[in-house]
């Protein structure tokens, strides 16, 4: 019998789970999930590996012998995530051969406190490439105007990259020709473009979730009737953005000599307002060629009772102008809310890696005292 996810990949989607512990390596889950939810991939972030290192007991021999040799917090932290992210490479390594090289990624992210700072992100996203060593790891950059040119130089350098925390069509316009930018600068340099591979990390239910409290707000009859709708209007609209700049000249000439397609990948999945259907943002945006990462309770609702009816993104592109038409005419200020959403982002991930950083030095300093 044919299960959702499974007709969803069919449709084209890669299905990687939005989440990495070392339990899930070691347990089997990360394996079972390929096995029987369709799971092509993984991404991390600040916020995942804090939750994953709090509970604590998959990483206590570890953080024991970092404790010993005097590793300092943020050494731990990047031995630590390196080490869940080259293991998680290696259970993905079939999926990655299987697919030419397409899925099968795991994705970690740059220090999020380096956000502002292009030169020290392109420095610790060639350190995060070498250190884990994978042909199928991800390097996670935010699209950042600091970003933009860090992710151009690294991809330049030959490295796969997932460009993360995009929310307006400005914004992923500039991360499609930071990618051919890199491409380009990667063919000059001889490296072979085609082992390059990106995705450009499009947040969802954020949208919503800033917008809609702007509809509030305003009140009208007009502003109510269009909550909820532009988050899946805007992904739609990246998405016409997206056929449109991979089929211009400069884009078809780096394909003919080829180079991969920078693919959309719909983030931030999980449904914020509990009144919505749980699989709203994985069903209304199906279309070949994308990436849907989803934390565990939407890969699970999906699987349970998704209704998977084809491409809904496609035939959609007029009802999702008219969405912004209409928040526009009912007085939202989009380009103001995705810029705060961008700012919150990246402070979200700042606080998270802070959390990060006091879990692992308190779990060193425990571990210095129990071996005394």
């Amino acid at each position: 019998m044919s299960t959702p996810t499974a007709h969803l990949s069919a449709e084209g989607v890669s299905i990687w789970l939005d989440d990495l512990s070392r339990q899930r390596i070691i347990t089997g889950n990360l394996a079972d999930l390929i096995a029987t939810r369709n799971v092509v991939g993984v991404t991390t972030n600040p916020t995942i590996f804090a939750g994953a290192l709090s509970k604590g007991e998959a990483y206590e021999g570890q953080v024991a012998v970092l404790a010993q040799r005097g590793a300092s917090t943020d050494e731990a932290i990047f031995e630590i995530t390196t080490d869940d992210v080259r293991a998680a490479s290696d259970v993905f390594r079939p999926v990655f051969d299987a697919t030419n090289g397409v899925d099968g990624r795991v994705s970690i992210e740059v220090s999020p406190d380096l956000a502002h700072d292009t030169e020290a992100t392109i420095a610790q996203a060639k350190e995060l490439w070498a250190t884990v060593d994978r042909p199928n790891a991800l390097i996670k950059i935010p699209a950042t105007k600091a970003g933009l040119p860090a992710i151009t130089e690294v991809i330049g350098s030959g490295i796969s990259v997932n460009v993360t925390l995009i929310f307006s069509l400005e914004r992923y316009a500039a991360v499609i020709d930071a990618y051919l930018a890199g491409v380009e600068q990667a063919k000059a340099a001889g490296i072979d473009i085609s082992t390059i591979q990106s995705v450009a990390s499009f947040f969802v239910s954020r949208v919503d979730t800033e917008v809609d409290k702007r509809l509030t707000a305003i009140g009208t009859p007009d502003a109510e009737a269009l909550k909820s709708k532009a988050g899946v209007a805007n992904a739609r609209l990246a998405y016409e953005l997206f056929e449109r700049e991979f089929a211009t000249d400069r884009a078809k000439a780096l394909l003919d000599a080829g180079a991969t397609v920078q693919r959309p990948l719909w983030a931030s999945t999980g449904v914020k307002d509990p009144a919505l259907p749980d699989t709203l943002y994985v069903t209304e945006l199906v279309a070949a060629g994308t990436v849907n990462t989803m934390p565990e309770k939407t890969l699970e609702a999906t699987f349970d009772h998704g209704v998977i009816s084809g491409d809904t993104i496609t035939g959609n592109y007029a009802d999702a102008h008219d969405v912004f038409d209409r928040l526009a005419a009912a007085g939202v200020d989009f380009a103001d809310a995705t810029q705060v959403l961008e700012d919150e982002g990246v402070e979200k991930f700042i606080a998270s890696w802070h959390e990060l950083q006091a879990t692992v030095t308190t779990a060193l300093q425990s571990a210095l005292e129990t071996s005394k």
